[in-house]
Formats: C-alpha cells, structure tokens, sequence
C-alpha cells in the first residue's frame, strides 16, 4: 500500500461514521437531499437537444455556437470539478450542495433570458453548479452510507438517469404540444433546483450541530499531487471520460441522427428519453454487482459491448430498429455510468480521497467528453453522413473496454 493509501487509513476510520443521518429521519432527509440533487444534475442539459434546433433558429446561432450550447457545460465541469473537494472542505458538505442547488436553479432562469449572451453565460454557470454535485455525491455516499456504498450509488445514479430522461422527453411535448416558449421549457427544470436547494436547509443546519459530524478530509499538498501522478488514478479517470464522451454524444446528436433516418422530431426525443429509462435499471444494478466483486472487468466488458453493439445496431439498421439500438445502448451507457463512479469509492480508501479522486476523474472525463459532440458534428459535417461518425464512436467503446479492464482489477490509487 503506498503512502497516499496509508495516510487515508484513519481517515477510512472517521469517514464510516455517519453525520446527522444517524437518526432515522435525518437520514431519510439525507437521501431525499441526494435524490432531489441527483434529479437535476442532467436534466438542464439533456433538455437541450430535442429542441435544439428552435433555439438555434430563434437566436440565429451557427453551428458552431449551437454545439457550444452541450460543449460548455462539460468545459465547466472540467475547470470545477477539481475545486469542489476544497470547497467541501472549507464549507462543509452540505452547504456546498446547498449552495450548488441554488446557484444552479438561478443559472437556469438566466439561461432562460431571451438573450444570446444569457443563455450562454447561464449554461456556463449551470455547468459549474452541476461540477459540485457530480464530485461531492460519490464521496457524501462513501462518508455517510459506508455500508451501503454500492447501493446508494445505485439509488442517485437512477436518479440522475431519471432526470436526464425528463429533460429530454418532455422538450418537444411542452414547446409543440402545449405551445411553450423554448426559454419556458428550459426554465422548468429550475424548480426541482429549487427544491432541493429547500431540501438541503435542514441538513446544513443539522450537520452543523451534529458533534458526530465529519466533514471531508480530502488530500493535501503533495498527497493531492500524488493522486495525479497515479496510473490507476489516470485509468479510472479515462474510462468515465470515454463513457461521458459517448453519453454526451447521444444526447447531442442521436435526435438528429433518428430524424435522418425518418423518425419526427417527437419521436426522436421519446427514444432519447427510451435510452435514458432503459439505462436506469443498468445504472441501479451495477453499481450493486461491483460491490459485492473484488474485481469488475466482468463488468466493464459487458457494459463496453453493450454500447458497441448498440451503435452498430444505429449504424446498419432502419428506422424499425431505432428503440432495439435506444434499449441496448441505454443499458450499456447506463451501466457504464454507474460503475465509473462506484470505481470512486471501490479504489481509494476514505472519502477524501474518494473526493479527490472523483474530482480528478470528472475533471479529466469532461474535458474528454465536451471534444465528443464537436468532434462528431465536425465529422457529420465533413462527410454528409453518419457512417464515419458512428464507426468513431464505436471506437471509442472497444478502447472504453480496454480501460476498463484495468480499472476493474481490485487494487487502490
């Protein structure tokens, strides 16, 4: 064990000991703020896509800037995620949730604006809001649920799911079936922001009279630095940032893509939604499986199959094979996700190493993934076509496997 390992073993000690939630109903509130949290940590993004092109029309956007529209929250996630470990740590857990939930219901409605400049400037405050769940949940789970890690991971990783599912699925039934403004459409997800900014309030005041209380020790000075200079540390980084780059590829483009293909607008943002659901059992189970395994390469590959096999399916089929290639793709995205943040807490030792770790991770991953839809849509738009964007895409899933290989062998950062 290496003495990055060695100096988290007492903190592995503190870190099992519950805050506030040691109470049946605190802990209750407690996975209600982590459901609540989990809810909005996709659907302000996923909500974009299926209406895309209406807001590209309306504000005359290229399509450059349209694509910028998915890009900068990735772009945001990377330049936050590492800073979010710190923020726990001087703040608090709770209140850095609290106040991510807040900032972000307020970056919502800004984007919202009928405005070219707000609606950029509210993607890339939504983004750095989003950063600070995405990091802190797998490390608040590891903390408080130190039992329960796998499951819990399960129960926010479905919910995260569900989120995107609704952002996705409810765009076009809103702006075309009820005549909703796309500026309304995009402000409606602010409200579950909202409440579970309202969530969080009790939990802040709780944790901080809580004397069982035990914030995130996380990593320091030249443990930190260590961290990144860790090959397993880079591993598990890679494989989230291959499996967010084909996530975030889906919901860019896969509209688009079933709309060549013959299917309406409406229909291509249910089958959107379709991968998001389909995933969720996937995104439930997994993380279950992996705790209970010293080792997940099984897991890895299975997930990296279903996802290739998922675009080939989109590749040489029609329009008929479109929700077969949506339910094998949302179980291997969906899979995917939930055992990439499971690898948080399965290879380190205490929370704040898992923090540290899952801020290394996303920050790296995102960066990764905001190249995917640019990338993409550049290849589109130099071939005409979606042949060559997909067999890249499929590419990137064999090398997913690969990782994940390596990351599922049972050893610690």
């Amino acid at each position: 064990m290496n003495s990055y390992s060695q100096s988290s073993d007492k903190r592995g000690q503190a870190d099992s000991m519950p805050i506030a939630s040691g109470a049946k109903g605190g802990a209750t509130l407690l996975v209600l703020g982590i459901v609540l949290v989990s809810l909005i940590l996709r659907a302000p993004i996923t909500a974009v896509g299926p209406i895309i092109d209406q807001i590209k029309q309306t504000l005359g956007l290229t399509a450059a800037m349209t694509g910028l529209l998915t890009t900068l929250p990735l772009l945001a996630f990377a330049a936050v995620s590492p800073i979010a470990p710190r923020l726990a740590r001087r703040m608090g857990m709770e209140f850095s949730l609290l106040g991510s939930s807040v900032l972000l219901a307020a970056a919502i409605v800004v984007r919202s604006l009928p405005s070219t400049a707000a609606l950029f400037i509210g993607t890339a405050l939504m983004g750095a809001a989003i950063a600070v769940g995405n990091v802190l949940l797998p490390s608040l789970v590891k903390r408080d649920f130190p039992n329960k890690v796998g499951l819990m991971t399960g129960v926010y990783t479905v919910a995260m799911n569900l989120g995107a599912a609704i952002g996705s699925g409810i765009s076009v039934p809103l702006t075309e079936g009820m005549g909703f403004s796309w500026q309304a459409t995009l402000a409606a997800t602010a409200a579950i922001a909202f409440i579970a900014a309202v969530a969080w309030l009790p939990l802040v005041r709780q944790a901080s009279f809580s004397a069982n209380r035990v914030e995130v020790s996380g990593a320091k000075g030249n443990a930190a630095g260590k961290l990144w200079r860790s090959p397993l540390a880079w591993i598990v980084s890679l494989f989230l940032a291959l499996q967010s780059f084909c996530f975030y590829v889906n919901v860019t483009w896969i509209p688009l893509i079933l709309t060549d293909k013959g299917l309406s607008h409406a229909d291509a943002g249910w089958m959107l939604s379709l991968m998001q659901l389909i995933g969720m059992p996937a995104t439930f189970v997994i993380p279950i499986l992996a705790g209970k395994r010293r080792s997940q390469r099984g897991l890895a590959l299975l997930t990296s199959s279903l996802i290739a096999v998922g675009y080939l399916i989109l590749l040489v089929g029609g329009k008929e094979l479109a929700a077969l290639s949506m339910v094998v793709l949302g179980l291997g995205v969906g899979g995917g996700f939930g055992l990439a943040l499971m690898l948080f807490a399965l290879r380190t030792e205490g929370s704040g190493q898992a923090a540290e770790l899952s801020g290394m991770a996303q920050a790296v991953g995102y960066l990764v993934a905001a190249s995917g839809p640019l990338l993409v849509g550049w290849i589109h738009d130099w071939t005409g076509g979606w042949s060559l964007p997909l067999g890249v895409v499929l590419a990137v899933s064999a090398v997913y496997g690969l990782l994940g290989w390596t990351a599922g062998a049972d050893r610690k950062v």
